[in-house]
């Protein structure tokens, strides 16, 4: 797999898959994932698109109806301890990067925790989005693949 995103405004093979994160503040999401997450801004606001190794985060400010959408209305979660929804990034050595992502300022619910099939944990974005981070371990092995040491 590799780290390199297609060209998001215009995608070589016509679709690019990226995930939309309804923000209360664009500049303070924007520099989280910057700087946390290591993501790489494309393009600062309205929307704010960032990369992250091969995929995107747009970031959007909360609003009304617009005509293309006209009885929807844009609202970051009410409950971060309700989920509708998270990103899920998966890892090679996920205690690395939870190291490395904590000492950024990222605050994780609990240490990574081994599941069997698979070592992950969580931490929220500024809005209380839940982030997923885990390493395949034992999903690894069913399917014939190696673990990662």
């Amino acid at each position: 797999m590799t780290d390199e995103a297609p060209d998001y405004f215009q995608p070589e093979h016509g679709l690019v898959v990226t995930h939309l994160l309804i923000v209360r503040d664009v500049d303070r999401s924007r520099e989280f994932y910057r700087d946390v997450l290591g993501a790489t801004v494309v393009r600062d606001r309205r929307p704010a698109v960032l990369r992250l190794h091969n995929s995107y985060l747009v970031l959007n400010d909360e609003g009304g109806p617009t005509d293309d959408k006209p009885t929807v209305t844009a609202r970051a979660p009410a409950d971060p301890d309700t989920l509708s929804g998270a990103l899920n990034i998966r890892v090679t050595d996920v205690r690395a990067v939870y190291e490395l992502w904590r000492s950024r300022g990222g605050e994780f619910l609990t240490e990574p925790k081994d599941h069997g099939m698979e070592i992950r944990c969580y931490l929220r974005d500024p809005d209380g989005y839940l982030i997923e981070l885990g390493q395949g371990t034992g999903i690894l092995a069913e399917m014939g693949r190696p673990v990662p040491g």
